[in-house]
């Protein structure tokens, strides 16, 4: 009798430990018992209790399970906290695939540890070192195996449940992707993630039919044939952006001259803002819209399509451009592997490709190439073009990537605000940089006799650690809708999502300013503007525009006349465009 309470004892503190490690896992971020939701909260301890029973299965040692399942707890909870220190978005499955991309801009990060972390680390290290105590063994392992396959089982058919919508909104678990920060909050990290897992594919619309979207996009097509197309240059600009729409900046002086003037009228310009779906980070998604025409609104939150979704030929405005006789560059000084680029690029249809180890100009500003040696390197690549061929360059800089608060030698930083914030004065420091190199590109081009149109925006705003001390308010994740009815509407404009844009022409080009818009329609847009003939799948983006002026995966600005059919209608084009049209098909 007295070797069976023993053994129960060890049983029920078996089955005590793993809800604790939900719970501990839980406050590297916040309080799980003020703010994960109670159904929530039961359901995350179901899946801690199944991967215990699980591991226990497998080795048949619960000291074993419970020290395996207390390492992947703590470990699975600071990389949470630390992307989301970085990024202002939680871990989620298809960050996994972007490791190679971390790993190359991990040493930029500050990742001292607060109080908070290092409290939480001590206490699972504690708790593995006393689960040396944990003496329960099930030693025969053929009687394990029925148990594991049965706990496996339930699992799957569990997790199968936790990302189905019905079972989501009668357990109220909060289904929303497009806020993820909240999504985490309220259903906890294990829950989510589970949830998660169930957009690493993107799902066939409702009505979608291929043959269908073919005949649409046929009511589209235009006669493609021109003659003396301009050079097409295309900046999008790390982080750059004016934080001056966020409140006062208080600088010392205008950190963004060049730009602002040509925001006010200038000649051949024209200008206005620019709405991204991502904020502090994920470049490649704000790349992705404007390359494709494609938005993030239509694919699940925080997922990387340039890691996850293509995977063979797609249509691309550099595709289109190449098959209207241009020459196609692809052009960022940093490493091929960051974002899957190497990859990606030849799929979208650039026949060139230029990394940082490729480039002939290589001035640093901190560890980043400079936007001054970057544009330098554009204007070497005109030089040496082949006469008579249009060239179309698609140029991600590097110069103010996050983050701002190491000190360097080579870097000092000139632009003061009263705030007396160091990430602040460095990074208005680096757009003025980029300012001064904007305009020396500019100067030079306008001299040039071949025609040449230059696109320049930013890809997001940079992270809070930047912004907090202009509007603590205005956060790019906290960003939470009042009801279930604001959440559907999506029409809440943030403007941590909004980024400066211009289009520049050295030779005659209609005027505008202020002239807003998402990033999906901005490469419809330059088309038009210099005169190059556009696809059919452009020109029904054209017309969209007019129902939609605004289009990402946080806001949706309407026109009056806006009609929801319309973005449906939207959602399978881009799903014919991303997964079943190939790049070169009518």
């Amino acid at each position: 009798m007295k070797w069976n309470i023993k053994r129960l004892f060890f049983w029920v503190a078996f089955l005590i430990i793993p809800i604790l490690l939900f719970y501990l896992m839980e406050f590297y971020e916040h309080n799980p018992f003020s703010e994960v939701r109670q159904m929530a909260q039961f359901y995350n301890i179901v899946l801690f209790e199944l991967l215990a029973l699980i591991l226990f299965f497998l080795c048949g040692s619960a000291k074993i399970a419970l020290r395996i399942e207390t390492v992947l707890a703590m470990v699975f909870g600071l990389v949470n906290h630390y992307v989301l220190a970085f990024r202002s978005t939680p871990f989620v499955p298809w960050d996994i695939l972007s490791v190679r991309t971390a790993a190359s801009v991990a040493t930029q990060y500050d990742f001292t540890p607060s109080f908070r972390v290092v409290l939480v680390t001590t206490l699972f290290v504690v708790c593995f070192i006393l689960l040396g105590w944990e003496k329960l063994i099930w030693k025969k392992r053929l009687l394990r195996v029925f148990p594991l396959l049965l706990c496996m089982g339930i699992l799957f058919a569990f997790a199968g449940r936790l990302q189905d919508r019905k079972f989501q909104l009668d357990n109220y678990l909060y289904p929303h992707l497009f806020t993820p920060l909240y999504m985490m909050q309220v259903n906890g990290m294990a829950v989510t993630f589970v949830m998660d897992l169930a957009y690493m594919k993107v799902e066939r619309p409702e009505g979608y039919d291929a043959l269908q979207c073919e005949e649409t996009l046929r009511e589209y097509e235009t006669d493609l044939a021109g003659q003396d197309y301009p050079n097409m240059i295309v900046i999008m600009d790390e982080a750059f952006s004016d934080l001056s729409l966020l409140g006062d900046v208080d600088a010392s002086e205008d950190y963004m001259p060049y730009v602002h003037s040509l925001q006010q009228g200038a000649e051949n310009t024209v200008s206005g803002n620019l709405y991204v779906s991502v904020c502090g980070g994920n470049t490649a998604n704000t790349e992705f819209e404007f390359l494709t025409g494609n938005t993030m609104a239509f694919l699940p939150a925080g997922s990387v399509p340039y890691q996850q979704y293509i995977q063979g030929e797609i249509p691309s405005l550099a595709s289109h451009l190449e098959s209207l006789g241009y020459a196609t560059y692809a052009m960022h000084p940093y490493y091929a592997s960051g974002w899957n680029r190497d990859v990606t690029y030849p799929r979208m249809g650039f026949s060139n490709m230029i990394f940082k180890e490729d480039m002939a100009f290589m001035e640093y500003v901190r560890k980043y190439v400079s936007d001054r040696s970057d544009f330098q390197e554009i204007l070497h690549l005109l030089e040496e073009k082949q006469e008579g061929q249009p060239l179309f360059i698609f140029n991600v800089t590097m110069q103010n990537h996050g983050g701002y608060s190491d000190q360097y030698a080579n870097f000092t930083p000139d632009v003061t605000t009263g705030a007396d914030n160091l990430e602040l004065n460095q990074y208005l420091s680096l757009i003025k940089l980029t300012d001064a190199g904007l305009e020396e590109l500019l100067t030079h081009l306008g001299n040039m006799d071949e025609k040449t149109v230059v696109v320049f925006f930013g890809d997001h705003q940079p992270g809070d650690a930047v912004t907090k001390c202009i509007n603590d308010s205005l956060t790019d994740s906290d960003y939470y809708y009042a009801s279930e009815e604001d959440v559907i509407a999506n029409d809440t404009e943030n403007p941590r999502y909004i980024v400066p844009y211009i289009i520049w022409a050295n030779y005659d080009i209609e005027e505008s300013v202020g002239y807003d818009m998402s990033v999906n329609y901005l490469a419809a847009n330059t088309l038009k503007i210099a005169g190059v003939p556009t696809d059919a799948y452009q020109n029904y983006l054209l017309q969209l525009q007019e129902e939609y002026p605004v289009i990402t995966s946080v806001y949706t600005g309407k026109s009056a006349d806006a009609r929801e059919e319309s973005l449906e209608e939207y959602r399978r084009l881009q799903y014919y465009q991303l997964f079943e049209k190939k790049a070169g098909e009518p």
